[in-house]
């Protein structure tokens, strides 16, 4: 019965072992980037991900702002997929939204921006111009739910469960446009150059 326990927890951390390599969903430039994850967060996957979407392609500094007045309530967070029965707000309007909805939701925002300074000092170690960083890539995944229970009138308990969430972020400086080089005009063999001297000569304008 020992020898089944120690092979059952052994099994047990051999799984969580395989799941902490996780691999991210989207890559970006290995020397021009630099990554940050959280796992498992205690914040609603809705709300996350609405605020995730909100700094999609933000500058990093811009994103921090953001982040920063949504916790102080003087900006909104815009809800555009998960609005169900989601209220009103004149700030959802200046953030560009056309139904009005938004929240300031504290928990998801405050985790986001841990996130976000997490891989700030993750680009600075490796060297990187923290000024021109970009958020590249964003995403966020539903966690496993977690278990517990309410109890209601005559005897019965319902589940209550909590939507934990994980969240991927992968910063990069931003790239210089290359102009593009100007194409090379067509070039004209002589049997075309001296068919287009015929006709000026003849004074033919056709082609």
């Amino acid at each position: 019965m020992a020898v089944s326990r120690m092979l059952f927890h052994g099994a047990r951390t051999a799984v969580r072992r395989v799941h902490a390599m996780v691999a991210y969903a989207r890559e970006g430039e290995v020397t021009k980037s630099a990554k940050a994850r959280g796992s498992d967060l205690r914040t609603h996957f809705k709300n996350m991900r609405e605020t995730a979407m909100a700094i999609k392609k933000m500058e990093l500094a811009e994103a921090k702002k953001y982040l920063e007045e949504v916790i102080a309530m003087r900006r909104c967070i815009v809800f555009r997929r998960y609005c169900g029965g989601v209220g009103r707000t004149a700030q959802a309007k200046n953030e560009g939204s056309t139904n009005g909805q938004g929240r300031w939701p504290k928990k998801s925002a405050e985790a986001l921006l841990g996130i976000l300074k997490n891989a700030e000092s993750n680009a600075e170690v490796k060297g990187l111009d923290v000024d021109s960083l970009s958020v590249y890539h964003i995403q966020v995944n539903r966690a496993v739910q977690q278990r517990r229970r309410t109890y209601r009138a005559h005897g019965r308990i319902n589940p209550y469960m909590s939507s934990p969430c994980h969240v991927e972020v992968i910063l990069q400086e931003a790239t210089e446009a290359v102009k593009k080089e100007a194409e090379n005009p067509r070039r004209i063999g002589a049997k075309e150059a001296r068919r287009n001297a015929a006709r000026l000569k003849n004074g033919s304008t056709n082609a």
